[in-house]
C-alpha cells in the first residue's frame, strides 16, 4: 500500500541521516487491529506504529469492542493525505456521483460495491443509507481484487486509495468519479472532491503519520517527530511519496491531533446516518 511504502520511504531517510538501521515490519489484516495491538503489545520505547489514521477513527464503530486501549495511541507526527478516490465500471454510464446514485435507484440490489475497510467503508456505507440507495456491498479481503473485479465489471463502485485503482484508471479499465479528499488531486485536477460533487458528508483526508504508545518518552516523540518532518523537505522524498498517491502535508504531534480529532467526527455523522453507537 502507499502508507507501507511510505513508511519504507522516510524509514530509509531517517537511517542515512542517523547511520542507523530502522526495521519496517509489515502487520497487515484484521482491519489495521493487528498492527495496532502488536505494537501496544511490544511494550517497547524503539517501536512506532505507522499508518492511516482513518483505520482507528472508525473502529469505535465497525467493531463490537476494540481489542486496544485508543489511549495508548499518541499520534507524533503527521506525513501526508492519500488520496481515497471513488471509481466506476467502464461499463456503467454515470460520470459523477449524483448519476451513480441515480443509476444505482433506477436498478436497486443490481449494483455491488466495494470498499476498503476502516473510515473509507464506514463512510460509503453511509452514503448509501443516506441516499436511499439499494446497493450489494461486496467485501474483499485484497482490495486488489477489487479493483480488478471493477474492470470486470463484477462490481459497478469502488472506494479506494488512489494507488489501488491507479493501473486500472490509467488503463482506462475503471473510471474516477470523485476524491473523498477536501482539495482536488493535483494529478487528475478535472476529479472533483465529494464535497463538490455534492456529497460532503463523505468527505476525509486519508491521513499517514506516525504514532508511538505512553512508553515512548516525549523528549523520543519530539525528537522523532522533528526527524520526519525534516525528512519531509527532501525534494526526493516528496516526489517518492507524491508517486504513491499521497500528498505530502507535514504536521507535528499537535496538528496531527487536531486533525484526527475532526476526523472522528466525520466518522460520527456517519454512525449517526447509519444508526450505530460508539463501542465502549
Amino acid at each position: 500500500s502507499g502508507a507501507d511504502i511510505g513508511a519504507r520511504i522516510i524509514a530509509d531517510r531517517i537511517a542515512k541521516t542517523w547511520g542507523q538501521s530502522v526495521v519496517v515490519e509489515n502487520r497487515p489484516g484484521g482491519d489495521s487491529v493487528v498492527a495496532i495491538s502488536s505494537v501496544i503489545n511490544a511494550n517497547d520505547d524503539h517501536v512506532l506504529l505507522w499508518g492511516p489514521s482513518s483505520a482507528f477513527t472508525a473502529h469505535p464503530y465497525t467493531h463490537a469492542k476494540i481489542p486496544y486501549d485508543i489511549r495508548e495511541i499518541i499520534p507524533i507526527v503527521r506525513v501526508s493525505n492519500t488520496l481515497v478516490v471513488i471509481t466506476v465500471s467502464k461499463d456503467l454510464k454515470a460520470t459523477n456521483m449524483a448519476e451513480l446514485a441515480q443509476q444505482a435507484r433506477d436498478a436497486p440490489g443490481k449494483l455491488n460495491y466495494a470498499s476498503v475497510t476502516g473510515l473509507n467503508d464506514f463512510l460509503f456505507q453511509a452514503f448509501v443509507r443516506e441516499a436511499k440507495l439499494d446497493m450489494v456491498r461486496v467485501p474483499y479481503r485484497d482490495a486488489v481484487q477489487a479493483a480488478n473485479d471493477l474492470a470486470e465489471d463484477r462490481i459497478q463502485a469502488f472506494s479506494s486509495a488512489y494507488a489501488i485503482s491507479r493501473p486500472q484508471v490509467e488503463s482506462g479499465k475503471i473510471r474516477p468519479i470523485a476524491f473523498t479528499n477536501t482539495k482536488r488531486a493535483q494529478i487528475m485536477p478535472g476529479i472533483p472532491t465529494v464535497r463538490e460533487a455534492g456529497f460532503p458528508a463523505m468527505e476525509f483526508d486519508g491521513m499517514v503519520g506516525a504514532y508511538s504508545t505512553k512508553v515512548v518518552a516525549p523528549a523520543a516523540r519530539r525528537r522523532s517527530s522533528a526527524d520526519v518532518r525534516e525528512a519531509l523537505k527532501d525534494p526526493i522524498v516528496i516526489d517518492r511519496l507524491t508517486a504513491t498517491g499521497q500528498v505530502v502535508n507535514p504536521g507535528d504531534s499537535d496538528e496531527f491531533v487536531a486533525a484526527i480529532d475532526e476526523q472522528r467526527q466525520v466518522a460520527a455523522g456517519a454512525a449517526k446516518i447509519l444508526g450505530i453507537k460508539a463501542a465502549e
